[in-house]
């Protein structure tokens, strides 16, 4: 095997560079409706790069399946029958009550619709379209809706069914008669009509990225106006473009400052943009699916994540990181990160094995003996894990839309894919890819003594993440060699990235206050309609009583309340001024030496906006809070530690 694997090394190698292979050519042949993008160059800039270090280390992998005599169970992955893909994807989406038995109860589902944008309507209608058909094909007992039924229009002269060709304002029958936004308060941009003219979005510059204006709305006015520009670059280091977020007044949202309702939300706008970014680039979007195969129930090495997880949390509440994988990385750091060829270097393999097993024995019984591990040991232990789950860390959901990633026109595009696929992990995924990734550059920042730089670093943990056991070794073998530079290039996206990675988008925040918003405004309307009067006497009772707390009745016009509960000043009046930040709020809280403030430090303590049109939201501390008082009036403002 490691033979064949060598010589199909130096022939790629060749091929490659004479132009003869090509990635991907299945979707490389054209490029859809005509339009002209430039590539990103996943391929042409890796044309640069030594390739030696990822075949190295997939020889490295080989030799140890090899050496392992156990049988693995390999993991099968189910071909859909027709319209079930699309089936599956609105169910992922929130959306399955548009079909089916549920059908008739959608009110939840009319709310989510009428915030999305023109291209997220359009890829819901397409999967609708295609799943309606299938139904009546095999005419299912169902009610089946009607697209049209579906996406039903306001009563103007313009309204269209939006089929993502008309930047249409579209509204489910109940709302039509109401503004835009549907209430007197705050104004959200969800990228609708004026998506048309894109004058906002010019304000931002190549390598900035826009979180305000739905990526697939940015890439439709990009292929609309024909003059989409690419980042080039080859694939050093320092070719990679130097992408930023440019600052939010109302804050930047990440990954774990929302509340569980809200992060659902958030979810079903992720694969609903997602999905709508493939679709107007051309670019095919099939979730994978896994039939379900018997796994270990308990051990370190091939365990679910889940089941890892809740041993671990026996031992340590509330750890959301493996044990294990928390404990090698910490040995591998132990040593030093400046030993040169960290990583890339394989520890021996007898050894390797050797070691494993003893984990597996005394790990969990505290006895094992870290003192005879050696570096590199720990580093193939640590590689070993990854390739060991029995589904990917990337999911067998999204792994291929993981690898596609490099076939979409330009950097930036493939930038915004990645942030939309890292919402849709599932939290312990997400949070140990975090984990490593930040890792990885701690050890990349330590490449001049290391010589470990970030193509290096790319290039061995790729095969790790995107050659995955479970897939069949045969179809592995066929495929690994063409995914090579691109997996390459999207590992190196994601170390380089990863901040902005576990960015969420403000315009899907914005999405998710709209929702919150219409939710609210659907369930008065119901509660009106009523006619329990002693119920409605008491809610109303119950929302003056909200309304008129001692501490808020006199909260003057520009002042907010903040409370703190935990601290010794358990609320404070705080006027709003233009420069007002968040961090200057809980600056001013700790200032009161008293009580268990002065145990607490800046890190440790956040402020919350809690209520109104969002769930809960902690701050970052260069949030301009008059701008976002504005965006939700009704919030509440809470100062409080945050879980980690």
């Amino acid at each position: 095997m490691v033979t064949v694997v060598t010589k199909l090394v130096h022939y790629l190698h060749l091929s490659r560079r004479s132009g003869q292979y090509t990635m991907n050519h299945d979707h490389s042949k054209k490029t859809p409706d005509g339009a002209s993008f430039d590539r990103s160059g996943s391929q042409d800039s890796l044309d640069e790069l030594s390739m030696d270090d990822y075949w190295k280390e997939l020889e490295n992998i080989h030799e140890t399946r090899g050496n392992n005599h156990e049988e693995r169970v390999a993991l099968v992955v189910k071909e859909p029958d027709e319209g079930e893909l699309e089936e599956e994807w609105l169910k992922e989406a929130g959306l399955s009550n548009l079909f089916g038995e549920s059908s008739s109860d959608s009110l939840e589902s009319e709310v989510f619709l009428s915030t999305l944008t023109r291209t997220q309507k359009a890829a819901v209608e397409k999967r609708i379209e295609t799943v309606t058909q299938t139904m009546r094909k095999k005419n299912k007992q169902h009610q089946i809706p009607d697209v049209r039924d579906i996406f039903r229009v306001q009563n103007d002269s313009k309204g269209k069914v939006c089929d993502g060709s008309e930047p249409s304002t579209v509204r489910t029958g109940e709302n039509k008669n109401e503004t835009q936004d549907g209430t007197k308060g705050p104004k959200f941009s969800l990228g609708r009509d004026e998506q048309k003219s894109p004058p906002e979005d010019m304000l931002f510059s190549d390598t900035d990225i826009n979180l305000e204006i739905p990526f697939a709305e940015q890439a439709a006015n990009l292929k609309d106006s024909s003059v989409g520009k690419m980042c080039k670059g080859g694939g050093g280091d320092t070719l990679l473009p130097n992408f930023r977020l440019p600052k939010d007044k109302t804050g930047t949202t990440k990954i774990g400052d929302l509340a569980p309702q809200d992060m659902k939300k958030v979810y079903s706008l992720a694969l609903i943009e997602l999905t709508a970014l493939y679709d107007v680039l051309g670019t095919e979007f099939k979730q994978q699916k896994a039939v379900k195969i018997k796994t270990k129930d308990s051990g370190l090495f091939g365990v679910p994540l889940s089941v890892l997880l809740e041993q671990d949390q026996k031992k340590v509440p509330g750890t959301k990181i493996p044990l294990i994988f928390q404990k090698l990385i910490a040995q591998i750091e132990e040593a030093t990160l400046e030993t040169e060829g960290l990583l890339r270097i394989p520890g021996v393999a007898t050894r390797v094995k050797s070691l494993c097993q003893e984990l597996e024995a005394k790990f969990y019984e505290g006895t094992f003996n870290w003192e005879n591990v050696k570096q590199h040991d720990a580093a193939s232990l640590l590689k070993l894990f990854i390739r060991e789950l029995p589904q990917p860390l990337l999911t067998v959901e999204y792994l291929k839309a993981f690898q596609d990633v490099q076939n979409l026109p330009t950097k930036k595009q493939q930038l915004q894919a990645l942030n939309l696929l890292v919402l849709l992990l599932p939290e312990a995924n997400r949070d140990t890819l975090k984990v490593l990734l930040e890792f990885l550059q701690r050890v990349i920042d330590h490449r001049d003594k290391n010589k470990m730089t970030l193509k290096n670093v790319a290039m061995v943990m790729a095969p790790n993440l995107f050659t995955f056991h479970g897939f069949g070794s045969k179809t592995i073998e066929q495929n690994e060699f063409v995914m090579a530079a691109g997996t390459a290039n999207v590992m190196r996206f994601m170390i380089q990235y990863q901040k902005l990675l576990w960015t969420i988008p403000k315009f899907i925040v914005d999405q998710v206050r709209k929702q919150n918003t219409e939710s609210q405004k659907k369930e008065r309307k119901d509660k009106a309609m009523k006619k329990l009067l002693k119920k409605m006497a008491y809610d109303r009772e119950k929302h003056e009583k909200q309304e008129k707390t001692p501490n808020d009745a006199d909260v003057p016009q520009g002042v907010i309340r903040v409370h703190a509960p935990h601290l010794s000043k358990v609320s404070m009046a705080i006027q709003l001024t233009e420069d007002l930040k968040a961090s200057d709020i809980v600056a001013r809280f700790l200032s009161q030496k008293s009580g268990n403030v002065q145990t607490l430090k800046k890190e440790e303590v956040f402020l919350y906006e809690i209520g109104g049109n969002i769930g809960e939201r902690c701050l970052d501390d260069d949030t301009y809070m008059k701008d976002l008082y504005q965006l939700n009036p009704n919030a509440e403002w809470v100062i409080k530690s945050k879980q980690n």
